[in-house]
């Protein structure tokens, strides 16, 4: 279980609510560059000619709206843009990261809510391995690490661990690859890629966690990280935000934060790319908070735990 958060650790975490319980205006998204280096904005430019370049020498379609020529084309990357322009605090909405009384155990911000265009590149990207994608992707979740270690010093990242059959299945670890477009925008915050499935969970059955509830979900997570033997030494004392992809009912993030405060860690709080609803926090048939767009089919987009 996670430590209740208290004290300075709480004073950078400033950010507004979730979206779908306080909306905002909408505004149009802005065109600027994740560099204020002349350089860096240089070669972001070169990629994208050379993305450009490959696009004619093989096909690809747009993975949101099957535009050709872009794995991700510029009116839906606009959209990805818009929907995490503003991260949040999303921990309200994960009943394993608060108690009975409503106080928070873990905080969390999110870059955007989990629909639309940043559900569907999300999931090409972990999915079908559309590495493509991750410029866009690594932007939304490297703003949302800058709200989050806001005013903190001497702050490192460390990634949720995939479980061995996603890896072995996908050839990569979504939330690492991701982490890696980090430190080009924040390279104050190194990444301590210190946690490990501890294998407790090897005679599981099959399967994610995709349909299970709270408590279903918290006993597949449970005891099932630890801090790597050789990282306990540069671990001890050092303040941590924790990164994932998708929030649900944070089983996953307070799993994690159980293991580091174990090894001596102080868990200042949590970051995920997209935070979505959990299964259970609704009556069946409840509306959705966003409505459908017409030819958009979001019972695709529905998150799969290390699927």
């Amino acid at each position: 279980m996670s430590r209740k958060i208290t004290g300075p650790a709480c004073a950078p975490w400033n950010v507004r609510t979730d979206p779908d319980l306080m909306p905002s205006a909408e505004r149009p998204a802005r065109h600027r560059s994740d560099h204020r280096s002349a350089l860096l904005r240089l070669v972001d430019q070169a990629e994208g000619a050379f993305g450009d370049l490959l696009a004619l020498l093989v096909p690809v379609d747009c993975v949101c709206c099957g535009a050709e020529d872009r794995a991700l084309c510029v009116p839906c990357d606009r959209n990805i843009r818009r929907l995490t322009r503003q991260p949040f605090r999303a921990e309200q909405g994960a009943p394993a990261l608060m108690d009975v009384g409503g106080t928070v155990l873990l905080p969390v911000v999110a870059a955007g809510v989990y629909r639309e265009e940043l559900a569907q590149a999300l999931l090409s990207f972990k999915r079908h391995g559309q590495h493509g994608l991750g410029n866009s992707l690594g932007r939304a979740l490297g703003g949302a690490v800058r709200t989050a270690a806001a005013g903190m010093q001497e702050t490192c990242l460390v990634p949720v661990p995939t479980s061995n059959a996603a890896f072995m299945k996908r050839g990569f670890s979504p939330v690492h690859l991701l982490l890696q477009k980090v430190p080009r925008q924040l390279p104050e915050l190194p990444v301590l890629n210190v946690l490990e499935k501890s294998g407790a969970g090897i005679f599981q059955l099959p399967g994610g966690q995709k349909g299970l509830d709270r408590g279903g979900r918290a006993r597949r997570v449970r005891g099932s990280m630890r801090v790597r033997r050789r990282a306990l030494a540069q671990l001890a004392g050092r303040r941590c935000i924790i990164v994932d992809d998708v929030l649900t009912t944070g089983a996953t993030l307070s799993e994690a934060a159980r293991a580091l405060h174990s090894a001596g860690a102080v868990v200042a709080g949590a970051v995920v790319l997209a935070a979505t609803r959990p299964p259970d926090s609704a009556a069946p048939g409840a509306a959705s908070a966003e409505p459908r767009r017409e030819g958009h089919d979001l019972e695709k987009n529905k998150p799969r735990k290390d699927e």
